[in-house]
């Protein structure tokens, strides 16, 4: 390497690197925190364990923008509930009464969104002596959604009310999908996929190219549903969803306490011993039986 070459390199190397500016750390550091801060500040936004002062659950009550503050302060309420009826010991003292906010409880059994009404329904069933609870619960069992009046069928049982029997019954079947149009698959999910409720299950397409969403009307597990390219006629069966084992669980309980001989068919197929019913379902649905049964006698 000749002496102009070293020469050349030494002048290189002895030039100061260049640093970022001021604003060139700012906004590094600002990138950074922003990258951190998004995700927690949507968790922040959504977990429905963030503690409500009793001015926000009022707020949140009446805040018809945005369903999940509503769904917020009702499983808040729920906890308060829940801390109310438990031992005197156990009781926070920072618990205030939730007899305040009866009234939003009443008037959102009548809301436009359904996951509102569905966690309302379960809530009011947490104290039978809500002012007017039972009256709403009753007229609940007309609503337009199965989830909504089973929950409500649910919360019935806790007043000694029996009237919902026959939608805690359907809690137990499978729901049945069909086709509100004539049309072919182009999209869908696999049998044996778990899915939420207002999950999707299937894309319809029909008439002039337009695609109708078949969603589950229930939590549960696909059973079967037409596959992609399957041609379907208006009030075919699209899809069959196996009901969800905590909503299969819960119905079997109030079942043990107000079911009658009519409701066994029902029953018996969630005693068999097959790997898609867990063990406790399966006990559960015995034990009903047998309580049934002997209510028979009587």
């Amino acid at each position: 390497m000749s002496d102009g070459s070293l020469h050349e390199k030494a002048i290189a190397n002895s030039k100061p690197k260049r640093s970022m500016s001021r604003t060139q750390k700012i906004l590094f550091f600002a990138t950074g925190w922003l990258i951190v801060l998004m995700p927690f500040l949507f968790w922040w936004n959504t977990w429905f364990g963030r503690k409500l002062s009793d001015q926000q659950l009022t707020e949140y009550l009446h805040d018809d923008k945005k369903p999940r503050h509503i769904q917020h302060a009702l499983v808040q309420l729920g906890e308060r509930m829940a801390q109310q009826s438990a031992p005197q010991q156990q009781k926070s003292s920072a618990d205030s009464s939730v007899q305040k906010w009866s009234p939003d409880l009443v008037r959102l059994a009548s809301s436009p969104v359904e996951e509102v009404r569905n966690t309302d329904a379960w809530l009011m069933g947490q104290d039978t002596t809500g002012a007017g609870f039972h009256e709403a619960l009753l007229k609940m069992l007309s609503d337009s959604s199965p989830m909504v009046r089973g929950n409500a069928a649910l919360s019935l049982v806790r007043f000694g009310d029996t009237t919902g029997r026959a939608q805690i019954v359907a809690l137990l079947q499978p729901a049945h999908i069909a086709a509100t149009q004539t049309g072919s698959i182009v999209d869908s999910d696999r049998p044996g996929t778990a899915v939420r409720q207002g999950g999707l299950i299937a894309k319809l397409q029909y008439g002039d190219k337009q695609i109708e969403e078949i969603r589950s009307p229930i939590p549960g597990r696909i059973h079967s549903v037409a596959q992609t390219g399957a041609n379907v006629t208006a009030g075919a069966e699209i899809s069959v969803v196996d009901p969800a084992t905590d909503q299969v669980w819960e119905a079997l309980r109030a079942l043990y306490l107000v079911g009658q001989i009519d409701d066994l068919p029902a029953i018996r197929p969630y005693e068999r011993e097959l790997p898609d019913i867990p063990d406790h379902i399966r006990q559960q649905a015995v034990e009903t039986e047998k309580a049934i049964q002997e209510r028979s006698k009587h």
